[in-house]
């Protein structure tokens, strides 16, 4: 069993520049999922969009080539990938030749595929999809949709996850909005570095009281705890305390190490959003 205790994080690293698929670190994601009351199947699909702006390899002729990458793990899979290690494997591209960019994409999906499915019965595939230069000026920044909760002007005293702040009008009609907020900020499970995002909560059900919902993504400023790890507790906190119809939590987080993951957790079966950018990423 591997946990994130036993990753390079916050650990003097040598860094490889030979292509070494072995320096990807699995974590399981069931221990966390127990946690916040999610044993076997979770209630939820979607997916973790990450991105790579540090992306670099050799072609057959010795010359720099560089990328972006894009790549998609669906929520189904039993481990997540830890992200040091992720930066360290990508990093071992630097000085490694391959034929073209094709084989690179072919190589990483492979690598990562049997990472995320590691102890599966029934693994599958990642989805990576890569950018080459010429292509970097079609990469958008948008900030994501919907009425912003920051316009709020609320106390805040809480800085540890608060389900309790979650209420909801269960008398009256149901309603069906989006709401967004910049003010999502946890810390790294293990060197308790700040993790800064973006979060947009889209539901259907009973309206959500906003300033609590405001309140209690603030709680979450000094938690500890993995991106993925983190909108999972929103999404269960939210779907067992206000009991909406439909739920859709998707947070973006900005780049440490040259990468970014972005989580959604949805209810309902729908397309995954463009891995569009906002400003601060």
């Amino acid at each position: 069993m591997t946990t994130p205790e036993q990753s390079q994080l916050g650990k003097a690293s040598a860094y490889a520049d030979q292509y070494d698929a072995s320096l990807l670190f699995p974590i399981p994601r069931a221990g966390k999922r127990a946690e916040i009351g999610i044993a076997g199947a979770a209630p939820f699909f979607g997916a973790d969009l990450w991105t790579a702006f540090e992306l670099s390899w050799l072609n057959a002729r010795g010359k720099p080539q560089v990328a972006l990458a894009h790549i998609t793990v669906p929520c189904e899979t039993p481990n997540i990938v830890e992200s040091k290690s992720f930066k360290l494997y990508l990093n071992s591209f630097n000085n490694t030749r391959f034929a073209d960019a094709a084989e690179v994409q072919a190589r990483i999906r492979a690598d990562i595929s049997e990472a995320v499915w590691r102890g599966a019965e029934h693994p599958a595939t990642v989805g990576v999809k890569l950018l080459l230069p010429e292509l970097f000026d079609r990469e958008p920044v948008h900030e994501l949709d919907g009425l912003s909760l920051d316009r709020l002007d609320v106390e805040c005293t809480r800085y540890q996850p608060a389900p309790e702040l979650l209420t909801a009008e269960f008398n009256e009609a149901p309603v069906t909005e989006t709401l967004t907020s910049n003010l999502l900020k946890s810390n790294c499970l293990v060197t308790g570095q700040p993790d800064w995002g973006s979060v947009q909560i889209a539901y259907s059900g009973p309206q959500i009281d906003q300033e609590g919902l405001l309140q209690y993504i603030v709680s979450f400023r000094n938690h500890n705890e993995f991106h993925e790890q983190c909108v999972e507790r929103i999404f269960m906190d939210i779907w067992t305390r206000c009991q909406p119809i439909k739920l859709t939590v998707y947070a973006r987080y900005t780049r440490r190490g040259g990468l970014d993951i972005n989580p959604l957790r949805t209810s309902h079966p729908q397309g995954l959003p463009r891995n569009v950018r906002t400003a601060r990423q």
